[in-house]
């Protein structure tokens, strides 16, 4: 498919040029600043098990979060298929090598997982000397970075997942903040990293407008904005989007940004937060409003060629992304104005969000394509087109000009 562009296209060969840096680290979902950008890193245009690899290590089991890494080494998490036992697995950055496999918890009855999910799907968080593991309403533990001793844990945070989890913890600050939106109960929590101790929950509270719980469960991981001096926590669940005070939990704004299944990961830029409802909508909003602001603050809104699962890259004036049918696409973040859109012919679905690295985007593909196009406003620009085996629903990693791609049941490390 490809959409015809609605504005006369500026013929610059790159409308992006990255900064002079690179990441150092790469210690959450989506890297250091939660947006998938990495700047100028030089990564490898092809690779494959025999071309640009450095390393790589067998992964059994089931489990669809990113690898994290800092210090030269990487923590993951893993799962048996049918959830009984879940581990984080210490691994160093140089050989590939296992270190350490911390089983973290045991279930004996574990809930549902669709098969489209995994049971250890959220990504750790390494921050302030620990590795944050979390599996949605199985458990959440925090680990000694270097030895991998456990040092606290919280079980009794309840909801019917009803497909599996999927948030991921984030930080601000010295707490940890983790999304609980299931059939049953929906409720966003904020923990001392220290102790695990909770220092406030709150309970969405917005109208669903549904009994059907099957419409109140999502999957998104929550960011942490500063816009005109307030910080905000931007907490998309199903049917609405919270903004509430990261330090005590007060809501400050609501906005229904519809669907259910939200999992994209909210982005910020332009004045705006980006917003995407799980199933196929996107809303640009200004923040600092109070209240519902749907008739006050909700710039545009948008269905044409959005991504269910992945989350968006931001890059300068434009904003890049690829739906789960493999649909490219470049637009104006200011008015929601479609550029180009382009199929990248692979097979499977998109979910895995892509990454930008030194001009270019990295797109993986449940069946192992692996993509890489220019970020330009011209239009597609194919560069390579790589195949590893299995594909990927986790999202890849880069420090330095590493590239570091888990797919279902491999982790490789290219240079």
């Amino acid at each position: 498919m490809k959409i015809a562009p609605v504005s006369v296209l500026l013929a610059l060969p790159l409308i992006f040029c990255p900064g002079n840096n690179k990441p150092t680290y790469w210690n959450q979902f989506r890297g250091p600043n939660g947006d998938g950008d990495a700047k100028s890193a030089k990564l490898p245009l092809e690779f494959s098990e025999k071309q640009n690899l450095t390393w790589k290590l067998s992964m059994p089991g089931k489990a669809w979060s990113s690898p994290v890494v800092m210090d030269k080494k990487i923590w993951l998490t893993n799962a048996e298929p049918d959830g009984f036992k879940m581990w984080a697995i210490l691994i160093d950055w140089q050989t590939g090598k296992e270190l350490k496999k911390v089983l973290v918890f045991e279930n004996k009855e574990p809930q549902y997982c669709h098969p489209m999910n995994s049971y250890g799907t959220p990504t750790p968080l390494i921050c302030n000397g620990k590795v944050f593991v979390h599996f949605g309403s199985h458990g959440t533990a925090a680990l000694d970075v270097a030895s991998g001793q456990k040092l606290w844990e919280r079980r009794d945070f309840k909801c019917d997942h009803y497909r599996g989890a999927a948030a991921s913890p984030i930080q601000h600050e010295d707490t940890l903040i983790v999304h609980f939106d299931g059939y049953d109960l929906q409720y966003v929590v904020c923990l001392d990293q220290k102790t695990g101790k909770t220092l406030w929950k709150q309970a969405r509270e917005y109208d669903f407008r549904t009994d059907n719980g099957d419409r109140k469960k999502a999957y998104c991981t929550p960011s942490v904005i500063t816009h005109n001096g307030r910080q905000e926590l931007i907490s998309p669940g199903a049917v609405g989007t919270e903004s509430r005070d990261p330090v005590t939990g007060a809501l400050f704004w609501t906005a229904r940004t519809g669907g259910m299944n939200a999992s994209s990961r909210p982005i910020y830029g332009h004045g705006h937060v980006y917003i995407f409802c799980g199933m196929g909508s996107m809303s640009a909003i200004k923040p600092g409003g109070s209240g519902n602001v749907d008739k006050t603050h909700v710039t545009w809104t948008r269905r044409k060629v959005v991504p269910k699962k992945s989350s968006p890259l931001l890059l300068g004036d434009y904003l890049f992304m690829v739906s789960d049918e493999g649909v490219a696409s470049c637009n104006n973040p200011k008015t929601g104005e479609v550029y180009w859109a382009e199929r990248l012919r692979v097979k499977g679905q998109c979910a895995s969000s892509p990454i930008h690295a030194n001009g270019m985007i990295y797109s993986f593909s449940s069946h192992g394509d692996c993509i890489v196009f220019k970020a330009k406003k011209e239009g597609l620009e194919i560069l390579a087109h790589n195949k590893l085996p299995n594909g990927c629903m986790a999202s890849p990693a880069v420090v330095g000009d590493s590239l570091l791609v888990r797919t279902k049941d491999t982790l490789y490390r290219f240079n």
